[in-house]
């Protein structure tokens, strides 16, 4: 039986570091997987992001991955956040609602301690597939 690969995709407004230790997206199949997305490096800007601007950042950077592996927003089912404050589940929901159509991706709202860097207050991990669509808009 012959496996096939995992393909690493990458996007220019998505940079890796070449120390990490980890793939921002993989494809797998028809299956995207991505790595949690934060809104760094934009977080560590002189006026602070708010939850709604962080949320955003995120879900632009998590577009441009699953565009660069052959997808669109459409493709994307599933989303688990983090956040360091519950309350901000009212922001989370506000650039959802402003950067997908419904039917929405199925969510997981989770708060946490603390994220990666200071300042960052939401992460989310994303799941999408190539060969299924939420809205037929492609």
């Amino acid at each position: 039986m012959t496996m096939a690969l995992a393909r690493r995709v990458t996007a220019p407004s998505v940079p890796e570091r070449e120390t990490a230790t980890w793939s921002n997206c993989l494809v797998l199949g028809d299956e995207i997987a991505m790595s949690g997305m934060t809104a760094n490096p934009e977080s560590k800007a002189d006026v602070p992001l708010g939850t709604y601007e962080q949320t955003l950042i995120v879900l632009g950077k998590i577009r441009a991955l699953v565009e660069a592996a052959g997808g669109g927003v459409q493709n994307i089912y599933k989303l688990v956040i983090y956040v360091t404050d519950i309350r901000d589940k009212d922001e989370v929901g506000r650039a959802r609602k402003a950067f997908f159509q419904p039917p929405y991706p199925c969510s997981t709202l989770v708060e946490v301690r603390a994220l990666v860097f200071p300042g960052l207050t939401v992460e989310i991990d994303a799941f999408a597939r190539l060969d299924v669509a939420l809205r037929n808009d492609a």
